[in-house]
């Protein structure tokens, strides 16, 4: 199993930054959850974690400390468990014999309410950073899991710790964690608008351009390695560029159309090669596929309707749209060959910005109430249509977390804009990751990290 640690910015010189996973042992067999949640509710999990051993020639407690924050944060913000203070614990704050010890006094842990227990080991030396590590189900007392991930020395160490958390999550529900995944955004904070990733949590807030004019709508490839997005940077016009990690300055996607041909935004399908772009001749705005491969396209939408805000299905076999060929913006659905329009929204006279959930199972979008917009989820079919965020200030642009389980999204409810994160199955109140200068809108999740 190979992953790539994700800590460099677009358009930036290429590091070695691979992250090698040497050793993974589930303790349950095919592919089973080791703890079942049930349908419908919200299952919180209390953890215990350990300050993990330091095997490394010049040993720092602040390196294990700050180990262990990063992993217990990223826990936290999973929603799926809740850390028990280490001051509580009965048992050692820190893991000691990591590689003799074959048990768990598991009754040290669950005299203190710990469902999960996680122990390990640091090393670092000149050249990597490798971290070992078990998940514990003390309950059972059984060994959930063990691995081992090793990573360049210069690279940020708190990246494995979110690998870390998203993998207890994993083995306790069943669907991997979300920490150790990327957002991207749309900021003024510095005057123009310009495209912007951060951390699923919020840190390591950074730029991807720096052109000084207007970018918006980012989407990103499956494999995580480029984004899309529209910029005004070339011709003071709506051009689609596409932005590959490390390697080199964006890159226009479509160079040879005509100058009134404007291109308003992209959405990478499933396949990493497929585009659902957005574009206009000067009459209201149509729907085209365009091949990365290629750079062909191809018309998807044929009215004299405006038809925007393209959103795959996750088997790239079907789009969701916006268009208001019955006099107001409705979501519709067609398939990935234009063929088969059908409309899904009849509640509400002004609906948009459809994204699929990766499951399949849901549709956000945002629908105006009042003088403001709140998210609503609908199925596919259309059967189902239930509000999800409910404001006084708006809500808006809605993006899926790869593991279905959060939503990404631009609300005013302080003032200005900012991006915040809520979960979809009752997980509390919307979390706001973005703070500071400037407005923060059109966040895009990205996929899991390879």
């Amino acid at each position: 199993m190979r992953a790539t640690a994700t800590s460099l910015r677009f358009s930036a010189p290429a590091l070695c930054c691979a992250v090698l996973v040497l050793v993974a042992h589930a303790a349950f067999a095919q592919g089973r959850p080791a703890v079942i949640v049930d349908p419908g509710k919200r299952q919180v999990f209390k953890a215990a974690v350990q300050r993990f051993a330091d095997s490394s020639q010049v040993k720092t407690d602040e390196r294990t400390v700050e180990f262990r924050t990063a992993l217990s944060n990223a826990l936290a913000f999973s929603s799926v468990f809740e850390l028990i203070d280490p001051k509580a614990y009965l048992g050692p704050d820190q893991t000691s014999d990591f590689d003799r010890r074959k048990s768990l006094a598991c009754v040290d842990w669950t005299t203190v309410g710990a469902d999960a227990f996680v122990e390990g080991a640091l090393e670092v030396d000149e050249r990597q950073f490798t971290v070992e590590f078990r998940i514990w189900d003390t309950g059972r007392c059984q060994r959930l899991l063990r691995k081992r991930y090793r990573q360049d020395v210069g690279l940020d160490p708190t990246a494995l710790a979110r690998r870390i958390a998203d993998d207890v999550v994993e083995a306790f529900i069943g669907v991997r964690g979300v920490s150790a995944s990327e957002i991207a955004f749309v900021s003024d904070r510095t005057g123009g608008k310009e495209i912007y990733l951060m951390d699923a949590e919020g840190s390591r807030q950074r730029a991807v351009t720096a052109n000084g004019s207007i970018n918006n709508f980012p989407s990103w490839s499956p494999d995580g390695k480029s984004i899309a997005f529209t910029s005004y940077r070339h011709l003071n016009q709506p051009n689609i560029f596409v932005s590959t990690r490390g390697q080199g300055k964006p890159q226009r996607l479509l160079t040879g159309l005509r100058r009134e041909q404007s291109q308003y935004r992209a959405v990478f399908g499933p396949d990493g090669n497929s585009l659902a772009v957005v574009m206009s001749d000067g009459k209201p705005s149509e729907l085209y596929s365009v091949k990365m491969s290629t750079r062909k396209y191809k018309r998807l939408t044929n009215d004299r309707s405006i038809d925007v805000s393209p959103a795959w299905s996750p088997n790239g076999s079907q789009l969701a749209y916006v268009s208001d060929r019955t006099g107001s913006p409705q979501i519709y659905i067609m398939n990935a060959d234009g063929s088969a329009s059908r409309r899904i929204t009849f509640n509400g006279n002004y609906n948009t910005a459809p994204t699929w959930s990766p499951d399949g199972k849901w549709i956000a979008y945002e629908t105006r109430v009042g003088g403001q917009f709140d998210i609503w989820l609908i199925d596919p079919e259309g059967r189902t249509n239930v509000p999800l965020i409910s404001h006084p200030r708006s809500d808006e642009a809605p993006s899926w977390a790869p593991n279905s389980r959060k939503l990404v999204f631009s609300s005013t409810r302080r003032g200005r804009a900012d991006i915040y994160v809520i979960d979809v199955g009752g997980g509390g109140e919307a979390r706001r990751i973005t703070s500071g200068a400037g407005n923060n809108t059109a966040p895009s999740w990205g996929p899991y990290p390879r």
